[in-house]
């Protein structure tokens, strides 16, 4: 019963919702509606236990001495602090939000200084993935570094001072070319959810009952 039990949810709430998709009247709709708020119930919980776990796993890096403690101690103090200003901002101000309160000035100041910091230094590893794949190798990374340079030329004031071309060039490479590539792509990752997703609904894959 263990298996059977989660199965036959599974089944019927994924059956349900996709009804009610094509069927948004009553009675269907409105139970589409109801299990679509008791998700997102679900995912706050889920969110809340992934804390819980996180903070668990730290803490015991931190009581073991771990290799990288450090780490854990920043993020342990980082989630009680920003606990702390959330609920300060939340019953006094009356939302986190708002101009003015705390949780603001600690989203301004900290958490998207820190953000920028991250995509920051992203760049530097997506400039070394772009040189290793930009190398004219053969046909195809031939066409992709070609593509590539008349993109990034195109998208700066000094390409267009060299030849007002290069902006027209850069907008069709990435309007037709780069569009097309990345609707197929997006094909191929909807079908794949789809696939997954009946799987998952018709009791095929059951990796989730582990």
């Amino acid at each position: 019963m263990r298996r059977e039990i989660p199965l036959a949810i599974t089944f019927i709430t994924g059956i349900l919702i996709i009804i009610g998709f094509f069927v948004p009247h009553k009675p269907i709709g409105e139970i589409q509606t109801i299990f679509l708020e008791w998700y997102s119930i679900i995912v706050g919980f889920t969110m809340i236990i992934g804390l819980i776990t996180l903070s668990t796993v730290h803490t015991r890096n931190i009581r073991r001495h771990s290799p990288g403690f450090g780490y854990s101690i920043a993020l342990i103090l980082s989630i009680v602090i920003t606990l702390i200003v959330c609920f300060y901002s939340g019953f006094k101000y009356g939302g986190l939000f708002d101009p003015g309160t705390p949780f603001m000035w600690y989203y301004n100041s900290v958490f998207i200084p820190l953000s920028a910091t991250m995509f920051a230094l992203l760049a530097f590893f997506i400039a070394s993935a772009s040189y290793r794949a930009f190398r004219a190798r053969n046909i195809e990374a031939t066409l992709l570094l070609l593509a590539g340079v008349l993109v990034m030329i195109g998208r700066i004031p000094l390409g267009e001072l060299m030849w007002d071309k290069f902006p027209g060039i850069a907008e069709w490479i990435m309007n037709i070319p780069q569009m097309s590539a990345k609707r197929g792509m997006l094909i191929g990752i909807a079908l794949g959810m789809i696939v997954t997703s009946l799987r998952q609904v018709l009791g095929i894959e059951r990796s989730y009952l582990r």
